[in-house]
């Protein structure tokens, strides 16, 4: 899915998504004192390349490789140092020494990816290896309690214009029986007045809650485990937050 999405960073909306999660993130690596970041899952690279605007030494790493291959062409576009690597969950610390990092980011939905508890467990054990004692893992889900709960299948549209063209990002769940949801992303794009031309494409997801990660982290040893209903800082309130965030240290 993610290799073949070229509007990946039209739909994202990062003129307004970093000024909002900034902050947050930055209070926690200053918490520990981190330094050196892995951006795990980054994506086209936009929070690695904020951060290290900021002076932090950032590393990301993506599964795919359309998306390291954007992540590097933004990373010029800033005349910005990052390293940036085609890596999956799982292998991260064969392509890093043991405890190379600081703190470890695994943002936008990425872990629910992973579709077994297995994969789950794997991915956090990873995690922890590649941070040094007392490190900062932190994690952004979906609110998956919350979307369970309410049978939650469409998101909010998502618009987006540059001069005549304008782009239209519609998302929505498929709720499977053995308990997973697929993804669907529907890209509605026009020039001018013509026709909207239609694009939909799919990936499945483990609809991860709250219990079950908690779960997962404890059985990989990390502990000081604080949760948040948002990347602002507040309360985790299973039935209504938008986002599942979690900090917790190896």
């Amino acid at each position: 899915m993610y290799d073949d999405f070229a509007d990946y960073d039209r739909f994202m909306n990062w003129s307004s998504r970093l000024p909002a999660e900034l902050p947050f993130i930055e209070r926690q690596l200053q918490a520990v004192g981190a330094n050196r970041v892995l951006d795990a899952a980054c994506g086209t690279g936009m929070h690695a390349i904020a951060l290290a605007q900021q002076g932090y030494k950032v590393t990301g790493t993506d599964l795919s490789a359309g998306m390291i291959e954007r992540a590097r062409a933004n990373a010029d576009a800033a005349n910005i140092d990052v390293r940036f690597e085609t890596a999956g969950f799982g292998e991260l610390v064969r392509r890093f020494a043991p405890g190379s990092f600081d703190a470890l980011l695994c943002l936008g939905n990425s872990l629910p990816h992973l579709l077994t508890p297995a994969d789950l467990a794997t991915a956090l054990a990873d995690f922890a290896a590649c941070l040094h004692p007392g490190g900062l893992l932190l994690i952004q889900n979906r609110n998956f309690d919350a979307v369970l709960g309410r049978g939650e299948r469409w998101m909010e549209p998502q618009p987006h214009r540059e001069g005549e063209a304008e782009w239209l990002f519609l998302r929505f769940y498929d709720f499977a029986p053995d308990g997973t949801l697929t993804f669907n992303l529907a890209t509605l794009r026009r020039e001018e007045t013509n026709n909207w031309d239609q694009q939909v494409t799919s990936t499945q997801l483990w609809p991860l809650c709250q219990a079950e990660l908690a779960a997962a982290l404890a059985e990989t040893s990390f502990d000081d485990v604080v949760y948040y209903g948002d990347m602002t800082g507040a309360p985790f309130e299973a039935n209504r937050s938008p986002n599942l965030v979690v900090t917790a240290r190896p």
